[in-house]
């Protein structure tokens, strides 16, 4: 074995070159208190810093010199960081298709004298007619959130035994981690071609839950992206939605605290390429119109054509990119807590118009679902009242119901927790006294 000290001692004059040319601290702190991470090895690493510049000059002296005393952990420990290669949203379909026309809410009008009130005016038909709209001018700046989409597509160029480290836990209805595109559509012999990572909100309560590389080296820059979201734009969101029920502009917020433990989670999603002939097969089997599981969802503009929303006439209109903006639908809880009042948005992905076959659907949402404390039972809405929507069982408040999460992981369950993707016309998912079709035309 190698002696340590002389080997530092020997290093000494490459330390004072470091800290006499770069600006950085020094590197002596690191051997205050020499321990052996292996028999094999004198030397601490506990503490060492690759990216600091003065360490680093020290670390490949002491490789250069004593290859032998260096083991695994030490190798990893002067690994360089993922690189996250910048993502830029490709070209716009210049295909003529049928879109959409959905209200725009500018929420830098949120805190003006009477904005919220006018804001919730505006919002009042997109929620409760087709449940789509379009919040913009929210403080989340656009190189912010092409960040994020960075982050997403550098995961799924990952290795597949690096994205399979930490994968969703269907059989429980847990959808934190990764989920694969290994599921065969019916007897098509075409398989999934989507893959997400969901990555849960940064509290106390998923401190242990695991994290992929790429997300654990970004982690401080996803969750601030993370709770900011929850702060300038679903909070926002849902005192619109409590201001148009009459009830106090906090109530809907507090349902979905950002500190309360509940299934919240960012999304980086991709729709990976397939051939015009594996599109024709999995859309001919299912075209899976359907509703999401929680409360409100979040959609980031990426450009590639092939969202599309039904409209309340039941047409499919492809919804049209928002420059600077974010697509927000409400979903299933929200529409339960409302006793349909508020819509949930039934969509669907179709195949890509042909301009965009050859690129990959990058995706970065954010989906909204009540807390483990939230009962799914109607609000206290004069609104609903006066509709004459609540019943006195609603408004039984011994009744028991189950919670938003006990919910959302039955429907998680139910629909992800499978090998093979089934048909489901005609048929819905029920629990506890909610109820939800699987599948619209």
């Amino acid at each position: 074995m190698l002696n340590c000290t002389q080997l530092l001692r020997d290093a000494l004059p490459i330390i004072a070159e470091a800290e006499a040319n770069i600006n950085e601290p020094g590197v002596s702190t690191i051997f205050k208190q020499p321990r052996c991470s292996s028999p094999r090895s004198g030397i601490d690493f506990y503490n060492f810093d690759p990216t600091n510049k003065s360490q680093s000059l020290v670390f490949e002296y002491i490789v250069r010199m004593a290859p032998i005393a260096l083991d695994d952990s030490v190798a990893a420990a002067s690994a360089k960081s993922l690189l996250v290669k910048p993502w830029s949203r490709p070209r716009l379909t210049s295909e003529n298709l049928d879109w959409a026309d959905l209200p725009k809410i500018d929420l830098s009008r949120f805190d003006e004298p009477g904005g919220k009130q006018e804001l919730a005016k505006q919002l009042y038909e997109a929620v409760t007619k087709v449940g789509f709209w379009s919040v913009v001018n929210t403080g989340i700046e656009d190189e912010r959130v092409l960040r994020q989409f960075s982050i997403g597509n550098t995961f799924f160029k990952e290795p597949l035994e690096e994205k399979r480290r930490f994968p969703c836990n269907f059989s429980e209805g847990e959808y934190f981690g990764y989920r694969e595109n290994s599921r065969w559509i019916g007897d098509t012999g075409v398989k999934e071609n989507i893959e997400m990572l969901n990555v849960p909100k940064a509290i106390s309560a998923y401190r242990d839950i695991g994290k992929h590389r790429v997300v654990e080296e970004n982690y401080d820059e996803i969750a601030q992206f993370h709770r900011d979201l929850w702060e300038r734009v679903i909070n926002k969101l849902f005192v619109l939605i409590s201001i148009i029920l009459e009830l106090p502009e906090d109530y809907l917020s507090d349902a979905h605290a950002y500190t309360d433990e509940s299934d919240d989670h960012l999304r980086y999603m991709i729709y990976n390429v397939r051939s015009q002939e594996e599109w024709d097969k999995a859309q001919a089997y299912s075209k899976g119109g359907h509703t999401d599981f929680g409360s409100l969802t979040l959609l980031f503009s990426q450009h590639v054509a092939g969202l599309q929303i039904r409209t309340p006439e039941g047409e499919w209109k492809y919804v049209r990119p928002v420059d600077g903006g974010i697509t927000c639908n409400a979903a299933d809880t929200l529409s339960f807590l409302t006793k349909g009042f508020i819509k949930s948005t039934i969509h669907r992905v179709v195949t890509p118009p042909k301009d965009q076959m050859n690129i990959p659907r990058l995706g970065l949402l954010y989906f909204s679902r009540p807390g483990d404390h939230t009962p799914m039972r109607p609000v206290p809405s004069p609104v609903l009242d006066r509709l004459g929507l609540l019943t006195d069982e609603d408004k039984d408040l011994s009744r028991p119901v189950p919670s938003g999460v006990e919910y959302v992981r039955a429907r998680v369950k139910d629909v992800h927790h499978k090998t093979v993707l089934d048909k489901r016309e005609g048929t819905a998912f029920e629990f506890k006294g909610l109820k939800v079709q699987n599948y619209y035309d």
